[in-house]
């Protein structure tokens, strides 16, 4: 507590400065996927998993969405595992980009 001054008030608090008001970026859908082609430049397809439940019948059904997905390093190889992140459109089809390889697909040796 602070000591009252002479006058019989209050000391008057300190104002303490407000951050800046910052515009939330929105948040971004992730999903994780398998690198299944990467034979594009800069652009790999990546399918992911989903179950979705049967409205009658009330089992999980497997869906299979394919997305074209942005690499700007080109360092996916088919069978990576990967994070995608949404984006704004970089092409026709790309509304995607990788943000991480969360795990490495075993190499195919040639022949």
């Amino acid at each position: 507590m602070e000591p009252v001054e002479a006058t019989g008030q209050a000391a008057a608090a300190p104002i303490e400065a407000k951050p800046a008001a910052t515009k939330a970026a929105p948040r971004q859908k992730t999903m994780v996927g398998r690198v299944a082609s990467n034979k594009m430049t800069k652009t790999v397809v990546v399918e992911v998993e989903k179950l979705q439940r049967h409205p009658i019948y009330h089992r999980n059904i497997r869906r299979l969405a394919r997305y074209k997905v942005h690499d700007e390093q080109n360092s996916c190889n088919v069978g990576d595992l990967v994070r995608i992140a949404e984006t704004r459109p970089l092409s026709k089809e790309k509304r995607w980009r990788v943000v991480e390889i969360l795990e490495r697909g075993a190499q195919l040796g040639s022949i």
